[in-house]
């Protein structure tokens, strides 16, 4: 005998649920039999946050004006100078770019690397090393002339700079020590490998090298043909491109000069650095972090002055800028890094250390930001890295040995 179905047997065999079923047949009541088998939009009958026809002109307005001043003008930059104007609806980032495109102002990048992509070298503390690079612009008449601009690698710190007539080593040493005068002395000076800068993978020491070696301020180059090491160099010069296109054409070279000092005071104290953390000024960077102190000679070791118990406590490293480790060094004088050993010195046994690294170095500081070693990255299968050349496994051998 068979029994009945119910309506939950129905509803379950067509995989319609309880809720459902009393909608529809609320539905039917109301527009008809025909009414259930018509879709209907999911869309809300009202929106509180979307964004009006003002706003909207609003942003493009801020962009527009951003643009004519030589700033950057990106959804971010505007989004923060919104912000900064007190508006009482500022659009997301994301929705600023859809504004921009829909209004024709800006285009698609799909091939443009997202921002979760990019990974950063930062050394830990402001005067911890300076970058030093030239570019070249023009005066009326098509005249050529070259703008050095030295930078705090920490902070993006406009630290100082110059313009001449030609890229020469008496040119840079006049922004080191005008930087010099301001900031103090920097533990390491990186520059390209230019004839005026650094030309000692030339064969030979240049004035600049020497005029800083005399203040025990260390110098190091990128790798030939490689620019990216003085990535944070190049992104500058394109800011500083961007502002002064806006400007007029300058005549004399002190009239440039008076356009970037400008430019530098705009850039460290009102424009929000997108690659710091918080996207705050590179001068709130630059003072939120005690500045590393001036380089000296590190005094020599030996096994037999090597400690044997442990110091007082080390000071705390809290509120550390972010892909900043913390390692205690050994009685050996090592630290360890992603199952990589790599020396730093014995008499630095049971100290904290801060260690920085990306994907070509690894850099050791002290707890006040004082840089006490660097290290390539070494390659995969290396786990050992000393002060000379790193020990890794030995290379396989391709034919049986003769004592075999």
């Amino acid at each position: 005998m068979m029994h009945p179905r119910s309506g939950l047997d129905i509803l379950r065999e067509h995989g319609i649920s309880r809720k459902s079923f009393y909608e529809l047949r609320k539905r039917a009541r109301a527009d008809g039999p025909s009414a259930v088998l018509e879709p209907r939009t999911r869309r809300p009958k009202s929106s509180p946050s979307a964004l009006n026809d003002e706003v909207k002109a609003q942003a493009v307005a801020v962009r527009a004006a951003l643009e004519a001043s030589g700033l950057d003008h990106g959804p971010i930059s505007v989004h923060d100078k919104m912000q900064s104007m007190g508006l009482t609806q500022v659009p997301s980032t994301a929705s600023l770019a859809r504004i921009f495109r829909e209004a024709g102002v800006a285009r698609r990048e799909p091939k443009k690397k997202p921002r979760s992509a990019w990974r950063r070298f930062v050394y830990p503390a402001p005067n911890a090393c300076w970058q030093l690079d030239g570019t070249e612009y023009v005066l009326t008449g098509g005249r050529r002339c070259v703008i050095l601009q030295l930078i705090d690698d920490h902070s993006r710190y406009a630290v100082g700079s110059h313009v001449a007539a030609g890229e020469t080593a008496e040119a840079a040493i006049v922004v080191f020590d005008k930087a010099v005068t301001a900031h103090g002395v920097p533990q390491r000076l990186l520059t390209d490998n230019g004839p005026a800068l650094n030309p000692s993978r030339r064969g030979r020491l240049g004035q600049l090298v020497e005029h800083v070696r005399v203040l025990r301020v260390e110098t190091i180059t990128g790798k030939p043909h490689k620019p990216t090491t003085q990535g944070k160099n190049e992104r500058f010069h394109q800011t500083l491109f961007r502002y002064l296109d806006k400007q007029p054409l300058a005549d004399t070279l002190a009239e440039l000069q008076a356009q970037v000092d400008a430019f530098d005071h705009i850039y460290n104290t009102q424009r929000p650095h997108q690659g710091l953390p918080g996207r705050v000024t590179p001068l709130a960077a630059w003072q939120a972090t005690p500045k590393a102190h001036a380089p000296h000679p590190i005094a020599g070791g030996s096994l037999f002055n090597r400690p044997t118990s442990r110091p007082p406590a080390p000071r705390p490293t809290a509120d550390l800028p972010e892909g900043v480790l913390v390692r205690t060094v050994s009685t050996s004088g090592t630290i360890s890094v992603d199952s990589v050993t790599y020396t730093v010195d014995v008499d630095h046994a049971f100290d904290q250390v801060l260690v920085v690294a990306d994907d070509s170095a690894i850099v050791i500081a002290n707890t006040d930001g004082e840089v006490v070693v660097e290290h390539p990255r070494p390659a995969s299968g290396v786990r050992y890295v000393g002060n000379r050349q790193p020990r890794g496994p030995r290379p396989t051998r391709t034919r049986p040995s003769p004592k075999s």
